[in-house]
């Protein structure tokens, strides 16, 4: 199944976890020094809704934020 948010069209995006060594400057260090640097993916958080489309009821698959910004009409 896709993670793929039926409205606007969110999905998963490349990133990356970096991970730093030393002590920063203002704490009296050398700074801090970039020491790995590990892919990872930001996925966004999809939820399967109920949704009243033109009069007929749906399920789909929907991100939070579209939720709360009121794009959707929930169905009871």
């Amino acid at each position: 199944m896709s993670n793929v948010c039926e409205i606007c069209g969110k999905k998963k995006v490349q990133g990356a976890r970096i991970i730093r060594r030393g002590l920063a400057k203002k704490k009296g260090g050398i700074g801090m020094h970039v020491v790995k640097v590990s892919p990872r993916t930001f996925e966004p958080n999809i939820q399967t809704v109920h949704v009243d489309d033109n009069g007929t009821n749906r399920t789909m698959k929907v991100c939070t934020a579209c939720i709360r910004s009121g794009r959707v009409k929930k169905s009871c």
